[in-house]
């Protein structure tokens, strides 16, 4: 299955691992990597230390490449990209900032940079920075999400209608078909958030892989748009949110009731109750909790079987 991300980044198949705050630790990007796809350590709930951590561990357990995510707005973030140069990780894949900040300084230093959009205005940016690969994200996607709330399927040929470097698909994506359509689509690979956090090896709290599991149509839904939107389970915290803006909250009332630490109150530590629970569209078609390996087996198999059922139609 070779084309330009698995050119780019030199993996089996065309599917990326999402890079996901409190899911993403090394043991799932060394599984993903060992599956002949992209793994991404999620950076942005980790401390420096920690990310070297991981980091190092990612390497002791697979030879093959795995990268970095970064969302720019992380306070400590040259200390994050001096640790992903000193422990010689080649992919960084950034997010929630402005490309043309970092895109050269890594490049500069023979890392492969790929960027995280959500609209053809910011897939035009980050190509015009200077970027190796886009990922358009959807409105289905879980966690922090866009505010034009435009859907993976009118976003991708949008967004290739625009830009000529390569294009990761991502949003609603956990299954060979939904791969398959957004690659007919113009996509040249996908990435897989939701899907790996409901894996044996994410590090979110058992208690969270199984409310995802158990998750219908309709239980997730965007908030916070004024202060960042993220795609949540509805739960209690989320209930409190819906009840503060029936009051007209300022934008100080929602950081206030949001506080610190919810994502990881929610998704690591597993309360689920006042946790913010992020997670995508697609979990009404999360069903189980499986190995990494097996997961990646299942999409690849169904986009090849999906492939040959459109050449008979």
């Amino acid at each position: 299955m070779s084309n330009r991300i698995t050119e780019l980044f030199q993996i089996k198949y065309p599917i990326i691992q999402a890079g996901m705050v409190w899911n993403s630790g090394w043991r799932l990007a060394s599984s993903a990597s060992n599956s002949g796809i992209l793994g991404l350590i999620g950076a942005g709930s980790m401390y420096p230390d920690v990310l070297r951590e991981h980091i190092q561990k990612c390497k002791q357990a697979t030879d093959k490449p795995f990268g970095v995510n970064v969302p720019m707005l992380y306070p400590n973030i040259e200390e994050l990209m001096n640790i992903i140069v000193e422990e010689g990780v080649k992919i960084v894949f950034t997010s929630a900032g402005n490309p043309k900040t970092w895109t050269s300084w890594l490049q500069e230093r023979g890392i492969t940079v790929v960027h995280v959009v959500s609209s053809v205005k910011f897939a035009l940016k980050a190509q015009d920075a200077g970027v190796d690969a886009i990922v358009a994200e959807g409105f289905e996607a879980g966690g922090h999400n866009g505010r034009d709330e435009t859907t993976t399927l009118t976003l991708i040929p949008m967004v290739k209608e625009h830009i000529t470097i390569p294009l990761i698909a991502a949003g609603g994506i956990a299954t060979g078909k939904a791969m398959l359509a957004t690659m007919i689509l113009g996509a040249d690979g996908v990435q897989v958030g939701s899907r790996f956090v409901a894996s044996e090896e994410s590090s979110a709290h058992q208690a969270f892989k199984q409310l995802v599991v158990d998750a219908k149509e309709g239980d997730t839904q965007l908030t916070l748009k004024e202060l960042a939107p993220v795609r949540l389970i509805k739960n209690k915290f989320f209930n409190d949110i819906q009840a503060l803006y029936k009051q007209s909250p300022s934008v100080e009332d929602l950081k206030n009731l949001l506080g610190r630490a919810r994502a990881k109150r929610g998704m690591f530590e597993g309360d689920l109750e006042e946790g913010e629970l992020e997670i995508g569209q697609i979990a009404g078609l999360i069903h189980d909790i499986k190995p990494v390996a097996t997961i990646v087996n299942d999409i690849v198999s169904e986009f090849e079987e999906a492939k040959r059922n459109v050449n008979n139609l």
